[in-house]
């Protein structure tokens, strides 16, 4: 498994992905500035004390350092919206790579990608927030932060490689049949998660990642493969 997140790590920044990294990284920087402009005009306009302008300015201020602060958190889910729209392109060229041998999967079709890379953003918009509360409780944030992603993570960047090659209901007993291999693999993606800037490149590098692991699942299981028609 450490073999296969240096490998992933490594195809990350290799001419490999590099391009697919790029477009999903600038595209995820885009939609935050462009959410961080768009709750600053909101708060100008919630925000209009012309006779305090003391409280005015504090207030702004505040606010400011609120949507940076904020910005960070939505980093994970707003990289995982944008990358949706390439992890197939990561799972093919990691396919063909490292495995030019095996029969290729099939990229999803584009309404289902939609709607799970829409469910995947929900979904981690919704953990962060909660580890967001969190903050408040020392000792335990973190731990409850990293188990939760690791968790949530490696779930549905396996299932989105598994379904490559078959049906969303087999790559989901597929997954709970090797549910602590797959749970223990997201040790080594939270922790990328977790780092500023950084974890724009989780789902890029997550979906490498999977993509390996899946093939030695596969393979020891015999359903290497198997290709939904």
């Amino acid at each position: 498994m450490f073999s296969d997140a240096l490998t992933a790590l490594q195809q990350v920044f290799s001419p490999l992905l590099r391009g697919v990294l790029w477009k999903s990284v600038g595209l995820a920087l885009a939609l935050l500035v462009v959410l961080g402009i768009g709750l600053n005009v909101i708060l100008g306009w919630l925000v209009d004390l012309p006779t305090h302008p003391w409280l005015e300015t504090t207030i702004a201020v505040m606010a400011g350092l609120g949507i940076v602060f904020g910005a960070l958190y939505l980093v994970p889910a707003v990289s995982t919206l944008v990358a949706g729209l390439f992890l197939d392109d990561v799972a093919e060229a990691v396919e063909k790579a490292s495995y030019p041998a095996d029969a290729p999967g099939l990229p999803q079709p584009v309404g289902r990608a939609l709607l799970y890379s829409l469910r995947f953003f929900l979904l981690v918009l919704v953990v962060n927030l909660v580890a967001l509360l969190l903050l408040l409780v020392p000792g335990v944030n973190l731990v409850i932060f990293f188990l939760v992603n690791a968790y949530l993570l490696s779930r549905e960047y396996f299932e989105l490689a598994a379904m490559r090659f078959v049906s969303p209901a087999e790559a989901r007993a597929l997954r709970q049949q090797n549910a602590v291999t797959v749970f223990f693999a997201g040790f080594f993606i939270a922790p990328v998660l977790m780092i500023p800037v950084v974890n724009l490149i989780t789902p890029v590098y997550g979906t490498a990642f999977m993509v390996h692991l899946h093939k030695r699942i596969a393979a020891r299981t015999g359903r290497a493969r198997f290709i939904e028609a």
